[in-house]
């Protein structure tokens, strides 16, 4: 149990006492200063603790958010601050000082931080004056409406009470629980009740976490009712999907509004969000072929390489720019321009397709259609938003002066998952590389990729020059990270990558011709793109790229494309399939163990908590 050390002079009728216990602190008076480093040496290490002034006046959600945020190892809020296991020492540090100062010495050589105004006698606020100082960094939650203060007489702690009295608590917490930035669907049409969801799950004692696993399963029982292929099952299935739609909004409001937020939570919002739309778009595939006796495979599997794709490069340029430094661009400019008229933030958000607005696309159009023309407005949606959102990047990339890092450019080539391959032939290259222009990277990943698919549809299938341009492919991927990533427009690399190695597969597979190749061709997508999703969210957590032994493991990309053509030659297509479905489940078997492994051990070591509050996906 956390533990909370109140200092100062206790106020009759003071309510602070019950409201740190209502978080779930273990609460210790403090008689003064030596008292208070004396408490703080004996609670649990493994613990959080925070030092408290017994004087506060503020609304309780203040104090939730200034001392339970799992995110931030250092916390405080006026009056009060905290510190996970991670941060102890520091404070412990801080509080030695202050104590020192209190008897008159210099502990350590080091000199009292004078207080602001105001904070004079509030213990807590020169702990926190004191760790930074130090150069902690000391997360401070923006409070809003919300008052947390620490009163010096009478007058001033009425005033305080007074403030508390005027702004609802609860409204601005329930308020808070919405994500600022999201789609025109998610804000008018769900967030206006999910909020109420979410306060639901908390006070019955929910975890995100349950409320994501709710969501999988209402999704995955819609993918069941596409594949009925019946038109009740597919209303039913529009339906549920809306639903699951509601319950993914609500476990990040819940996160948000109890402030439960974990590694492990992350991980798995954002990895079922994928599993979900991609279940349900082999859930339609299926529905179309027994209901209508329509082949869509194809169909499901384009807007499943067309989505990836788009992800990845969303995720490429923003890890690009995570860090860049001298970061100016007349696009951006004028971007923000836009943003400051009202209409037009809300036609952006809804043109680039968010998940809001293309899961209820996908719903009305199961409901109302049939499965094809359902992929074909996704892919016409999903290809207009990636083109759109693209060339604004790529506009921003070449008119803004920057610096990239070492950071981005390692982000860049972990995503671009060089297998043995490339990295060797990247090695015997690199003087080559050093010598061609910064466009060099981005051009021969696009024509090394393209000269690939072209080639695998334009011949037939079980003829050699699938392999020989696989061959190529390996070399153009190894001269295209042959030297790091650092170029304007390096982050194009890795969607490039996956757009060849996730087409290559598609195109081989309807070239096969033979029924249920396109269903294997999905599943081995399907495994790939999970291990690629994988590693965005390892590199988002500051977890890394997964070890290089489970890329070398399953090839790299370029590897996995050149054994995929090897086998298109030396197979039938009946064959073939049967190869397809192999690779599949061996890929997805690796990735998958090694996915649980990693995030499970991350959760129970007690990594960092994330949330991503990012652009919706």
């Amino acid at each position: 149990m956390p533990t909370a050390i109140l200092t100062g002079q206790p106020v009759p009728g003071s309510s602070i006492e019950s409201e740190l216990r209502s978080l779930g602190f273990d609460v210790h008076l403090a008689s003064g200063t030596a008292d208070t480093e004396t408490l703080l040496a004996r609670a649990p290490g493994e613990e959080r603790v925070a030092v408290v002034d017994a004087r506060f006046v503020g609304h309780p959600h203040a104090l939730r958010l200034g001392l339970t945020d799992p995110r931030f190892p250092l916390a405080a809020i006026p009056g009060a601050v905290t510190a996970q296991p991670a941060a102890r020492q520091a404070l412990t540090r801080a509080m030695a000082r202050e104590n020192s100062a209190g008897r008159g010495t210099a502990h350590g050589g080091a000199v009292r931080v004078k207080p602001s105004v105001g904070e004079a006698n509030s213990l807590a606020d020169r702990i926190t004056a004191a760790l930074d100082a130090d150069g902690a960094d000391v997360h401070r939650p923006e409070l809003g409406s919300l008052v947390a203060v620490v009163p010096t007489d009478p007058q001033a702690r009425n005033e305080a009470r007074q403030a508390v009295a005027a702004v609802d608590d609860e409204a601005v917490r329930l308020k808070s629980a919405v994500k600022a930035r999201d789609g025109f669907v998610t804000t008018f049409l769900i967030s206006p009740y999910s909020r109420y969801i979410a306060r639901w799950c908390a006070r019955r004692g929910l975890t995100p976490n349950q409320v994501t696993t709710a969501s999988l399963i209402t999704a995955l029982i819609a993918a069941g009712c596409a594949a009925t292929g019946t038109r009740a099952g597919f209303v039913a299935a529009g339906v549920l999907l809306i639903a699951s739609f509601v319950l993914d909004c609500t476990d990040g409001q819940l996160a948000r509004y109890s402030l439960q937020y974990s590694t492990l939570g992350a991980w798995l919002d954002a990895t079922f969000d994928r599993a979900k739309e991609y279940a349900y778009y082999a859930g339609l595939a299926l529905g179309a072929a027994r209901g209508g006796h329509d082949d869509v495979w194809a169909l499901a599997l384009g807007a499943m390489v067309l989505q990836t794709c788009r992800h990845v490069v969303d995720f490429s340029f923003n890890e690009a720019n995570h860090d860049a430094s001298a970061n100016t661009s007349p696009t951006a400019a004028l971007s923000d321009k836009l943003d400051s008229v009202g209409w037009t933030v809300w036609v952006r958000r809804m043109i680039v397709l968010p998940i809001g607005e293309r899961w209820a696309m996908i719903a009305v159009l199961t409901a109302l259609t049939t499965p094809r023309i359902t992929f074909y407005a996704l892919l016409i949606g999903c290809a207009f938003a990636a083109t759109y959102t693209t060339a604004g990047r790529v506009l921003r990339s070449l008119t803004r002066k920057a610096t990239r890092t070492d950071r981005a450019a390692k982000a860049l080539a972990d995503l671009a998952d060089s297998g043995p391959l490339a990295e060797a032939a990247a090695r015997g290259l690199r003087g080559t590389a050093r010598r061609l222009p910064g466009v060099t990277a981005p051009a021969v990943a696009l024509l090394g990729g393209a000269a690939l698919v072209a080639t695998a549809a334009l011949t037939d299938f079980g003829g050699p020059w699938p392999l020989v341009a696989a061959i190529v492919y390996v070399l153009t991927s190894a001269l295209a990270v042959a030297r790091p990533l650092k170029g304007a427009l390096d982050w194009l690399v890795p969607p490039f990558f996956r757009a060849a190695e996730y087409l290559t597969v598609l195109v081989l597979a309807a070239k096969a011709d033979v029924n249920g190749a396109l269903p294997a061709a999905f599943g081995l997508v399907a495994a790939v793109a999970y291990h690629h999703y994988d590693t965005v969210y390892r590199i988002r957590g500051d977890a890394g790229a997964p070890p290089r032994w489970l890329v070398r493991t399953i090839g790299g990309h370029e590897g996995r494309t050149l054994v995929i053509c090897v086998l298109a030659v030396l197979l039938t297509a009946p064959q073939f399939k049967v190869a397809l479905t192999v690779l599949a489940v061996a890929v997805a078997l690796v990735v998958l163990v090694e996915s649980i492994r990693f995030w499970v051990a991350a959760h129970k070591v007690g990594a960092p908590a994330v949330h991503d509050e990012g652009e919706p996906a």
